[in-house]
């Protein structure tokens, strides 16, 4: 078995950026602690100060397959170029026909830029359909 991850996302905005990704990737919001009904809740009651509510927060898989994603707010501005990037993959590979996994790719596309995100550019080649894209904070990724 391999090692569980965790993916972790600086950003300005957490709960900005986790409802986008949750909505991107078909995740939800992780469920607060037993016993909370919601997160502001839990974080009244451990005293934690209300201007620091949107300091962090996370998305699961809700098949409980994907790693969680983790999102901390950062005061510093995002650096050019990601170091890593997420790649959505929603064509089904070789095993589809090319026009077929272009199909999909623009459709999953279009539903994303509906969200928030920017397209980037087309890779178009023969033997790969990609499209580059950015989240709202300017994070890039790919749906392929």
């Amino acid at each position: 078995m391999g090692t569980s991850i965790q993916v972790v996302f600086d950003c300005a905005d957490p709960a900005r950026l986790a409802k986008f990704w949750a909505a991107a990737l078909h995740y939800k919001e992780q469920d607060p602690p037993a016993g909370f009904t919601t997160w502001h809740e839990f974080l009244k009651a451990r005293g934690v100060p209300e201007a620091e509510w949107n300091s962090a927060g996370a998305i699961v898989d809700p098949e409980k397959v994907g790693p969680r994603i983790y999102f901390q707010q950062m005061d510093t501005p995002k650096p050019k170029k990601n170091r890593l990037h997420l790649d959505i993959n929603i064509s089904g590979g070789g095993k589809v026909p090319p026009k077929e996994r272009v199909k999909r790719v623009d459709a999953e596309v279009e539903r994303i830029l509906g969200l928030g995100a920017t397209k980037q550019r087309v890779w178009d080649d023969p033997e790969e359909y990609c499209i580059v894209m950015q989240d709202p904070e300017g994070n890039e990724f790919c749906v392929q």
